[in-house]
Parts: structure tokens; C-alpha cells; sequence
């Protein structure tokens, strides 16, 4: 068996997968509430005593930088390594990639219905893509072609340096830049970003909610902001998830353009499939292609919502079966003499 991992600032998904199986899919999946552990070794030993599986390798999506098998936590105060797995648990194989390296080595397991298409384009078979997904934090990925398919990798520039292109954005940069040392593209687009956005438009006196309201909104954060704004609750809530979109709009571009990413942009996360009735109006898209000369070929470029949640635990899952299999071919051609 093996076992996949998706690990973010907020929750740690597990799951056990039979990859004697042509297709991958989860014979079981736990969540858990990653502040409440202090290990991922400590949620593991939970799921296995739980589960009662034997499981021979371990791959984990892991929210945050990962350098030679060993990664630290950027939402979230955790240090793993992937020799350390691999000695605790008896396996096989073990790895750790980034968790967006994960969503995007998920994406070849999912079928059509797993999608939404906002932009149709004009795919290139064998163009890069790229993979953009807003939640707890901002993630970012690309898939480069190598000349026979699309091969994931992991970036971090979601902590890019945020670029406004308007007055009211150039606002928005200097209201953080109180509050935060260094604003990047993930203190703008992410669950946070939403929370920041809703106080500066606040302050700024671009509108406001009866006390009730407003308080029951900061104690929800992002999530609630969006509600409010789909649900037709707060005029406030609305402008800001309106300015949210058109921005989460503009990074998409941002990278599509640096990863020439012709094969198509995907939005993954938590945020997108809840907002994507937002998503389809104008707001991100005129975001997403508003890049002067390049605007025709961002028209181009096909844009879908991942809207199955497990992409992150499939590609973990699809990491670690290719390199079992990577790994048993090798051990029989070292078993070859000539």
C-alpha cells in the first residue's frame, strides 16, 4: 500500500491507495487538524494504528520549500524529512514533494467532470502549463514539457513581490506594508489576503456592515467574506471579493506569461470551486489577459478550475507509485549480469 499525504497550514489529509490498481483511489482518507499535532510522524503512527494497513512507501505534498528530501513549513511550525519517514517506518521508499508539485502530478489522474473550463483557448499539446491555487496560502507550480509529456515542478512564487496596476491596488500595497514587512502576492491572494482586503476598503471608508455583521465576518475570515458576497449579504463583502478575483486574475497571467504556459492554466486550492460563480463573470479573466502586447496570446491560453479536492493526495500517490516502479526496475537491472 502506499500512503499519500497533503499537508497545508490548515489541515493534513492521509490516504492509503492500492497501487496494484490501474486506477488510483483512496481506500481510505483521514483529516486532521495540522495545528493540533506536533509531528507529521505523529499523525502517521494515528492513521496506520487506525487503518491497520502495512504500507511499503510514503509520498507527501508538504506546503512549503523542500530541499534535499527535508522541508520546513512555511503556515505551519513543522520540519519532515523524507529519510527520517522512510528509517520510523520500515519503508520502501519515501519522499516529500511541495504540495502544489503534488496538485500538479494530480492533475493527469482526473477525469473531465473534474473540471471547469473558464477560458477554452487554443491548448498546445505540447505547451507548458501552469497550476495557480489560492487558499490558506498561495501556491504556485508549472508542468514543462519534455518533449513526450508534461513534467510537474514546484516554485515559490506565490511569495513573489505583489505589483498593483491601479490607484486603489497602489492603496491596498501601502495599507500593507504597515502591517507587513515584505508584501508578496500571497498576503494579497490567499484565505488572508481576503481577510486584509475586507479591513483596507474598510478604513479606506469604501463602505461598510452593521456591527453584527461585520463582527461575525472577522471571526469567520475568508471564507466568510466570500459567503457574505455570493449570498448578497454585505455591499462591502462584495467589493471586496470583486477586487480579490480580478487580482487572483492578474497573478494567474503573471505566470502564465513567465511559464509560457500555452497548455493550459489550472486554479487549484479551496477558495476556487467556491467562488467559481464569481470566477466566470468578466472579473478574472479581464485580470488574467489584461498584459498589453500579450494579451492576444493569453486569450489563447485554456483556464480551468480543478474542482476535485483529492488532487493533491492522487498525485502524491502517483509520485510514489512511478518511483516504486523506478526503483524495482532498477534493483532487476542491477540483478542482470551479461
Amino acid at each position: 500500500m502506499i500512503l499519500a499525504g497533503d499537508i497545508g497550514g490548515t489541515s493534513t489529509r492521509l490516504a492509503a491507495f492500492d497501487e496494484t490498481k490501474a486506477n488510483l483511489v483512496p481506500e481510505c482518507i483521514e483529516i486532521y487538524k495540522s495545528s493540533e499535532h506536533a509531528t507529521l510522524e505523529e499523525l502517521i503512527a494515528l492513521f496506520l494504528k487506525k487503518q491497520q494497513f502495512t504500507i511499503t512507501a510514503v509520498c507527501i505534498g508538504f506546503a512549503g520549500p523542500i530541499k534535499n528530501g527535508r522541508a520546513v513549513g512555511t503556515n505551519l511550525p513543522w520540519v519532515i524529512s523524507a529519510n527520517d519517514l522512510q528509517a520510523r517506518f520500515g519503508l520502501r521508499h519515501a519522499a516529500i514533494i511541495n504540495d502544489l508539485e503534488a496538485n500538479a502530478y494530480g492533475i493527469a489522474t482526473l477525469a473531465p467532470q473534474d473540471f471547469y473550463t473558464l477560458n477554452t483557448g487554443e491548448k498546445d499539446d505540447q505547451g507548458n502549463a501552469g497550476l495557480i491555487s489560492a487558499g490558506t496560502g498561495l501556491g504556485e507550480a508549472g508542468m514543462i514539457w519534455d518533449g513526450s509529456t508534461l513534467l510537474p515542478f514546484a516554485s515559490e512564487g506565490g511569495h513573489a513581490d505583489f505589483a498593483p496596476k491601479s490607484e486603489i491596488e497602489i492603496e491596498l500595497l501601502r495599507y500593507l506594508q504597515v502591517l507587513y514587512k515584505k508584501v508578496s502576492w500571497e498576503r494579497v491572494v490567499s484565505g488572508m489576503g481576503l481577510v486584509d482586503m475586507y479591513s483596507f476598503l474598510r478604513d479606506t471608508g469604501r463602505g461598510s456592515d452593521p456591527e453584527e455583521l461585520a463582527n461575525e465576518i472577522m471571526a469567520g475570515g475568508g471564507a466568510a467574506i466570500s459567503h457574505a458576497a455570493l449570498q448578497g449579504k454585505s455591499e462591502l463583502c462584495d467589493l471586496t471579493l470583486n477586487m480579490f478575483v480580478s487580482l487572483y486574475g492578474a497573478e494567474a497571467g503573471n505566470l502564465a506569461l513567465k511559464l509560457l504556459a500555452t497548455g493550459g492554466m489550472y486554479l487549484g486550492g479551496g477558495i476556487a470551486p467556491k467562488i467559481i460563480e464569481r470566477l466566470k463573470t468578466g472579473l478574472f479573466f479581464e485580470g488574467f489577459i489584461s498584459k498589453g502586447r500579450f494579451e492576444k496570446l493569453l486569450r489563447s491560453i485554456p483556464v480551468h478550475v480543478i474542482l476535485n479536492d483529492k488532487t493533491a493526495l492522487l498525485g502524491a500517490a502517483r509520485y510514489a507509485r512511478m518511483k516504486s516502479k523506478a526503483a524495482d526496475a532498477k534493483e532487476q537491472t542491477a540483478g542482470i549480469t551479461i
